[in-house]
């Protein structure tokens, strides 16, 4: 990753078709379209992209689809999420080796109640085994879905640890206390906001910016959030609106809605898309908010 400032990243939400296999020209006229509406970059397989359900045969694929296109690979974050570090680190390194941004990489998952010692040696184990191109590598601290808090105790003993490999942290906690203290501590590094509601406010502190699932719609409101720190009520009720509902399933019953394609709805399982009528009650939501804070 270079020294330039983060700005906003599309966290892609992925399509597929009535057979559940991706569907690659949609997945790519949306990326083209999220770079058009002002995205510094595009994050593939992350959270929003039902990373953890994507294989890997299919994850080359996509992304072999996205440079054919023009999609340049310092416009691509590719997400890694394995329990193996094995695993994490043959993705990472393809899309290292590629010269893409960067890697989102989540810690392993499935073990729970682990120390920061492990963690240490999973992550130093995966870097090691990436190798010489280990590079721009973005930590990915979500604890509501990997039961697994990346401490901010841990980011500074990685970063000591590995200067030229750990680039950033993307944190998705949603706690407050959690984003001023890595804020107060690791500002040099890209620190990137997952929660909206905190984006504004975690800018003003120090914040690159996001790795956000609203960027798949609302891009031109989060703009004025990173580069200026500049509040969005509208945004913050919307993010507020939308954590009422399975997250990924929402974003892309709202892509569908904004599209007009009703196949963008579709979640490969055990996710399941929104019922007609919760689809119904949030974009009815949404719509009521925007519209009213454009009048």
């Amino acid at each position: 990753m270079s020294g330039d400032r983060f700005g906003l990243s599309a966290a892609l939400t992925t399509p597929f078709d009535t057979k559940m296999r991706i569907d690659v020209p949609k997945a790519v006229n949306h990326a083209q379209h999220c770079l058009q509406s002002g995205c510094t970059s595009v994050t593939l397989f992350g959270t929003t992209g039902e990373g953890s359900s994507i294989g890997n045969d299919e994850r080359e694929i996509v992304f072999n689809a996205f440079l054919s296109a023009g999609i340049e690979p310092a416009q691509i974050v590719i997400g890694v999420m394995a329990n193996s570090y094995l695993d994490a680190a043959a993705q990472a390194r393809v899309a290292l080796h590629a010269g893409c941004r960067g890697v989102l990489l989540a810690p392993p998952s499935y073990f729970k109640n682990v120390s920061d010692d492990g963690l240490f040696v999973w992550f130093s184990s995966v870097f090691a085994e990436i190798g010489t191109s280990a590079r721009s590598v973005i930590l990915y601290n979500i604890p509501s879905v990997t039961a697994v808090e990346i401490s901010v105790a841990l980011v500074s003993r990685l970063r000591e640890a590995f200067p030229n490999v750990v680039a950033g942290v993307k944190d998705s906690s949603g706690n407050w206390s959690y984003t001023e203290t890595l804020l107060a501590r690791h500002k040099d590094l890209a620190i990137l906001i997952g929660d909206e509601r905190d984006l504004a406010a975690g800018v003003r502190l120090g914040g690159q910016g996001a790795i956000s699932g609203m960027a798949n719609l609302y891009a031109d409101r989060l703009l004025p959030m990173i580069n200026e720190g500049r509040e969005d009520p509208t945004m913050i009720e919307a993010v507020n609106e939308l954590l009422k509902f399975p997250v990924t399933p929402a974003v892309k019953a709202m892509v569908a809605h904004h599209s007009g394609d009703d196949g963008w709805r579709r979640a490969r399982a055990p996710l399941q898309a929104l019922s007609d009528s919760d689809f119904k009650r949030l974009t009815g939501i949404f719509d009521r908010l925007f519209v009213a804070a454009a009048a």
